[in-house]
């Protein structure tokens, strides 16, 4: 429980509000702060252009998927605009998207996408990548106009310690928390001058595009382990456990007796692997160790300086993770949860069309920072190997082998066991070696944009303080 004494003058100021929220986030004070700058201030929507004055969401509608993508467009939610590999977005029929009704759902580069239902406030500056995609109506666009204010500057400005109190000071709702349009169209945007909103605009831009690269590196890695061994890219299943019917000999029911691990889901793949032109390994060949940490009790803490930063498994998929909280960093058990850029990360339970069993290979506050036990580690000599693991557990003949092999009905999850005899194409030692060094670098590519972005935050929140 959080307690705070609020001025009655605050109270009157902001239309006898008594919700609390806008007292406790910081929204008043961020208000107070801004209007203390001898700066020019713009109302936000003064600096918008576009569909309905350039800040709108959209309309509910009904959600109809393709599995070609030929007819379908890339679907973002509020969850997963957050993530850094957008690869296997649902498509969403692309004559609906083309529709007049959701055809200005469309996301260009430039735009800062904000959630505006449930978790309000999540903030994503849209890279190139995401270009073209629909997002739906629960993600709030806010698109600045370039004749007016760079859009880097904009996106800077909202996603920082004084942006994000004001933008979510407009919420409204007991159960499910909603903003619209109309809660952040005054919101004041300081001007700093056009130096430092050039200089924050190019950060943001460059981590835009860095993020852009690792995806695009990522892709182009995977491909290259298929194509050595020559593997044709899969189709889209359409459904995370799709119907099928197969004979299965006894003989192969000793270990495993549920449908879905006999299935040609994952069958097919493992035998596409082994009558290749080159060799397979398996990821408990190629890891020094595969953990699946302890549970303990968990202390939270708010200090940074003597505490380390603790995540959950939907974070490790966010293009800037964010910690839950912090443990101490002398707690009994804490070290056998922190990772490194030589472990890869497989979250180990959830929904089978969900994260589970996706690789990832951790970047930003991630290193040196401690990950729940739900994430299984995959522990490698080098960052080289790990980069490999990465990259082979991507392709979609890693992912449907790690699918498969969850086990339970209700909440599906896998074991150290299950993972350590997941089949890799082996292409040899050099060619390992060169889409290791791929892998890595798609880490590093992220890492650098998380820095990017968050040195512009730093940048346009100094200038604040300085001019205040």
């Amino acid at each position: 429980m959080k307690v705070k004494t609020v001025p009655s003058a605050w109270v009157r100021r902001d239309g006898r509000r008594f919700d609390c929220g806008p007292y406790m986030s910081g929204a008043l004070e961020a208000k107070i702060r801004l209007e203390e700058l001898a700066c020019r201030k713009d109302r936000l929507a003064d600096l918008t252009a576009g569909h309905a004055g350039g800040i709108y969401n959209g309309p509910q509608f009904v959600r109809n998927f393709v599995d070609d993508a030929e007819h379908g467009v890339p679907f973002l939610g509020t969850s997963s605009m957050l993530r850094a590999d957008l690869s296997d977005l649902p498509l969403l029929r692309k004559c609906d998207a083309l529709s007049t009704k959701l055809s200005y759902l469309r996301v260009d580069s430039g735009m800062t996408l904000i959630s505006c239902s449930g978790t309000i406030g999540r903030m994503v500056y849209a890279r190139p990548d995401m270009a073209g995609m629909w997002s739906n109506q629960d993600i709030l666009k806010v698109v600045p106009n370039e004749k007016k204010v760079r859009s880097g500057y904009v996106y800077a400005f909202l996603s920082s310690k004084f942006g994000v109190p004001l933008v979510t000071s407009g919420t409204y709702g007991a159960i499910i928390q909603h903003i619209e349009p109309q809660h952040i169209a005054d919101l004041p945007v300081p001007r700093l001058g056009d130096e430092v909103e050039r200089n924050v605009h190019l950060l943001v831009e460059e981590a835009g595009k860095l993020r852009t690269e690792a995806s695009k590196l990522l892709a182009e890695a995977v491909r290259d382990l298929e194509a050595l061994a020559a593997l044709k890219p899969l189709q889209a299943p359409g459904n995370s456990t799709p119907f099928s019917c197969v004979a299965v000999p006894a003989s192969a029911v000793q270990e495993r007796f549920d449908a879905f691990f006999h299935s040609p889901y994952g069958n097919q793949v493992v035998a596409h692997l082994r009558s290749g032109p080159i060799g397979t390994t398996t990821v408990g060949s190629l890891a020094s160790a595969i953990v699946e940490p302890n549970r303990f009790k968990r202390i939270r803490i708010d200090d940074p300086a003597f505490g380390v930063r603790f995540f959950g498994t939907a974070a490790l998929m966010w293009s800037e993770p964010i910690e839950m909280y912090f443990l101490p960093k002398n707690q009994q058990g804490v070290k056998q949860y922190i990772v490194t850029e030589r472990t890869v990360l497989i979250p180990r339970s959830g929904q089978l069309s969900g994260i589970i069993g996706t690789a990832v290979l951790p970047y930003g506050d991630i290193l040196g920072g401690a990950v729940s036990e739900d994430a299984i580690r995959i522990h490698c000599e080098n960052a080289n190997t790990a980069g490999f693991v990465f990259v082979a557990l991507t392709s979609p003949y890693g992912v449907r082998q790690l699918k498969a092999r969850a086990y339970g009905s209700s909440i599906p999850h896998l074991d150290v066991h299950q993972i350590s005899r997941v089949v890799l194409p082996d292409p040899g030692d050099s060619e390992r070696k060169r889409i290791g060094k791929q892998g890595a670098k798609v880490a590093a590519l992220r890492h650098a944009a998380v820095l990017k972005e968050r040195e512009a935050r730093a940048l346009v929140e100094r200038a604040i303080e300085e001019a205040a």
